[in-house]
């Protein structure tokens, strides 16, 4: 053997007792464009054709004889040697092992390897995301689990090659691997708290999922001082093929005094790689843009200055980038124009602006700030369609009868003059109160929002309201109160005329299309949900005495009576995330396959330009069709479709971000013995999440801390069982608890149990008014997603239709 006794048929010795995820059922079907790098065993044969193929790999710097094979194996029985043989010679036909010149075997590196995106998930272990062909993260199923020991040195967000192996004790279960290369860096930049020592520095990261401390040379610690928040660049990793190294860095930016707000927004900023200002030559082009209207400007326009126009938005708001217009026409039907800021007359293809447009692709919303897409002077200026001023606007008009039918539409560029700006709250009053400006109009608008939105709802779109929580801050950014915002009908008004201004350019689009050439658009897309985790979400509420219907015929229906019935309990906030949940995420495509959860066939984004740069595109392309242009590239678009998509997500990570720091903030302002009512949000082998009813801040109760018994985690019902007294904690249960401990560093809450309280708590399975815990044979349901260690329980962007603007959100 030529380097001494080789590696096992697993990464680490430890591999066979790690903590594992729930495992896979066999899938059915290969992921596009690649190979599985181990196959399935279907024979003893396959089985031990894996085993050889782990083992190379494993063992991936050294070659081995085929008797060192042999030794390794244990194999004596000449029948069993010629099978060996038989097997390496079959797998260096296919390229897995090459045979070197002195007659011994290594694995081929680049043979079989899959490529993805490492998710550290867990200080032990992280998963590896595969790349797909849209660039969307697939069925969780297919991702590969990996030893932190085995990264090779990858941290979160690098994009790695790994080679996957089997292990016989886990037949089944999910994929394991090992990382071969780092293939590219997804992070050079971190954000952390930094501690000084006399000749060195250490900073702590922010994230969550980044588990070592950086150590920073003394020489490049800059101007940092002890407790500062402090922006790094990773300058050294840890040696691939070593077992000791560790991480370097610099300092490149202070952010100022960990604990402060503005250090702390801007830390979440640079945390998700958000920008925090706008680069020099870019504000200096905007402010270069003249304000004055010419006629060159209105040349080509529909002049509906005339018009009675306002705009209805959140009493903070500053980019006013849609107004309504309302016209009764002489045969009794209404003209009513959907008017949006035409943010591509001022920003041009080539310039600085489109480019960090582009590079940004969203506006970022904080909970004491808005990062602009654009700058001021477009975002809050030009393209604000502020009242009393004349604005370019591009328009969907739309004749629509008293039933709210449409019978005639037009689209194309206009100048509109707004009479008036109303926040939510004053046009909501004037509709309660029957006195204010433009009653009229605002009644006309709601009466005929109403039957849009009872015929989606009809055609089967699903309601995903969920809570979405507000804070009160003083000057400085404290948190003095955390309430619920809430949705009223002006709210709802707006979203359902945005709704149909989207809908119909998508549709107009696509109308102009000729035969064998349709036209590319970027769409909002919104795929089915998985069967699978519907199957499980739908059994989960069935044990809590919820009844759904999964097929196509029912499920909206039932989906939407589920969401009427959980109104106002106890479990309602948890119940509306795991149902949003088990559905697809939306993101922005050429593909035409249309919003599953609006039910509609066809769906852009069209309405907030100065905000969403996938509605620039739709901007451009609309204008393009109506020009008579030819259908443009479809993988330019789809390329920006992508970067759109994946700004989004960070966009929404960053948000949930500083909801939680302020959550954290908040609760660490309580008086030290206040007890809280809440509900059990999540059960993990380490503890029970609980969120507060009052507030929906989470936090943990951890395992260590119930001491009245020893708990065992049930795993597949996601709960927790006192071995002495049976009493069981799962999801939906009603507790009181207290906070133990805050940290801000890390935006985490430690809560201590006070008591559960039986007469609340969820009874599966029985009579929901009696709500105690009857049921000790164990059969109280399973959750759809499971919680592994050191992951959140809110994924993914905000409820569709809503986000901190008021209902024009991430549909």
């Amino acid at each position: 053997m030529r380097n001494g006794k080789p590696k096992q048929n697993k990464p680490t010795k430890t591999a066979a007792t790690r903590p594992r995820e729930q495992g896979l059922e066999k899938r059915g079907k290969e992921r596009s464009g690649q190979a599985k790098a181990v196959q399935k065993a279907d024979s003893f044969l396959d089985e031990l054709k894996n085993d050889l193929v782990a083992f190379f790999r494993v063992n991936g710097d050294e070659s081995f004889t085929f008797q060192q094979v042999l030794d390794h194996f244990s194999v004596g029985d000449r029948k069993m040697k010629l099978i060996m043989q038989g097997l390496i010679g079959e797998l260096t036909d296919e390229g897995a092992l090459t045979r070197l010149p002195d007659g011994s075997y290594r694995a081929d590196e680049t043979a079989g390897t899959i490529e993805g995106v490492v998710d550290h998930v867990n200080q032990r272990f992280a998963f590896v995301v595969p790349t797909t062909v849209n660039g969307v993260r697939g069925d969780r199923n297919d991702d590969i689990w990996v030893a932190t020991d085995d990264l090779a040195g990858a941290v979160d967000g690098d994009r790695v090659r790994v080679v996957t192996y089997t292990d016989s004790s886990n037949r089944g279960r999910r994929t394991e691997g090992k990382v071969v290369e780092v293939v590219e860096r997804g992070r050079t930049e971190l954000v952390g708290r930094i501690e000084v020592w006399p000749t060195y520095g250490f900073v702590v990261p922010d994230s969550k999922k980044l588990y070592e401390d950086i150590y920073i040379p003394k020489e490049k610690l800059g101007d940092a001082n002890d407790g500062d928040k402090v922006i790094i660049r990773l300058t050294k990793y840890p040696d691939p093929r070593g077992s000791r190294g560790r991480y370097e860095g610099e300092v490149i930016t202070v952010l100022g005094i960990a604990g402060q707000n503005n250090t702390e927004m801007h830390a979440i900023l640079a945390e998700f790689g958000l920008p925090i200002t706008f680069p020099a030559e870019v504000e200096q082009e905007a402010e270069a843009i003249s304000a004055v209207l010419t006629g060159a400007d209105l040349k080509g326009r529909r002049d509906m200055r005339e018009v009675t126009t306002f705009t209805i938005d959140p009493v903070d708001a500053k980019d006013f980038d849609d107004a309504l217009s309302v016209q009764i026409l002489d045969n009794g039907h209404f003209e009513i124009g959907v008017h949006i800021a035409d943010v591509t007359h001022y920003v041009k293809p080539g310039t600085q602006l489109e480019e960090e447009a582009f590079r940004r692709a969203t506006s970022v919303y904080l909970v004491d700030r808005v990062v602009p897409m654009l700058p001021e002077k477009l975002s809050n200026n030009l393209c604000s369609l502020r009242p009393n001023e004349d604005k370019l606007t591009f328009s969907a008009v739309f004749e629509m009868t008293p039933e709210a039918k449409v019978v005639k539409q037009w689209f194309g560029r206009t100048v509109i003059h707004s009479d008036r700006r109303f926040s939510y709250e004053e046009a909501q009053d004037i509709l309660n109160t029957g006195q204010g400006d433009y009653l009229e109009e605002l009644r006309l608008l709601n009466e005929l929002a109403y039957k849009l939105r009872d015929e989606r709802f009809k055609n089967g779109a699903i309601n995903f309201d969920t809570v979405e929580v507000r804070f009160k801050l003083d000057e400085n950014g404290v948190p003095l109160s955390v309430y619920p915002k809430l949705r009223q009908d002006t709210n709802k008004l707006i979203e359902e005329f945005m709704l149909l201004a989207n809908k119909r350019v998508a549709e107009f689009v696509h109308s102009l299309s000729k035969p064998g050439q349709e036209n590319t658009m970027v769409y909002r897309i919104h795929e089915g949900p998985d069967e699978t985790k519907l199957q499980q979400f739908a059994d989960f509420a069935g044990r809590l005495g919820y009844k759904l219907k999964l097929d196509g015929d029912h499920l909206s229906n039932s989906m939407n009576r589920f969401m009427d019935s959980i109104e106002g309990k106890p479990e309602q906030n948890m119940l509306q995330q795991l149902a949003v949940r088990t559905m697809s995420k939306a993101r922005y495509s050429t593909e035409d396959l249309g919003h599953f959860g609006l039910a509609f066939r066809r769906y852009s984004h069209f309405t907030s330009p100065i905000r969403r740069y996938p509605d620039m595109m739709a901007h451009r392309l609309l204008q393009h069709y109506l020009d008579k242009g030819k259908p443009a590239d479809r993988d330019e678009y789809e390329d920006k479709c992508r970067h759109s998509s994946e700004r989004e997500r960070m966009a929404a990570e960053a948000e949930r971000a500083s909801i939680k720091y302020k959550q954290v903030e908040f609760m660490s302002r309580m008086e030290p013995d206040r007890t809280f009512e809440g509900v059990i949000s999540g059960v993990t082998e380490f503890g029970i999440f609980v969120e507060i009813i009052e507030n929906n801040c989470e936090g943990l109760v951890r395992m260590q801390d119930l001491s009245d018994d020893y708990y065992e985690f049930d795993k597949e019902n996601y709960r927790l069982i006192g071995q002495r007294n049976k009493k069981m904690y799962t999801f939906g249960d009603a507790v009181e608890v207290r906070v133990k401990e805050t940290n801000l560093a890390r935006r985490s809450i430690d809560f201590e149990l006070v008591t559960d309280r039986p007469s609340r708590i969820a009874n599966v399975g029985f009579d929901r008014k009696s709500r105690s815990h009857r049921d000790e044979s164990g059969l109280r349901g399973s959750r759809s997603s499971q919680r592994s260690s050191g992951s959140r329980r809110k994924e993914g962007t905000a409820a569709k239709g809503e986000n901190r603007r008021g209902g024009r959100g991430r549909r």
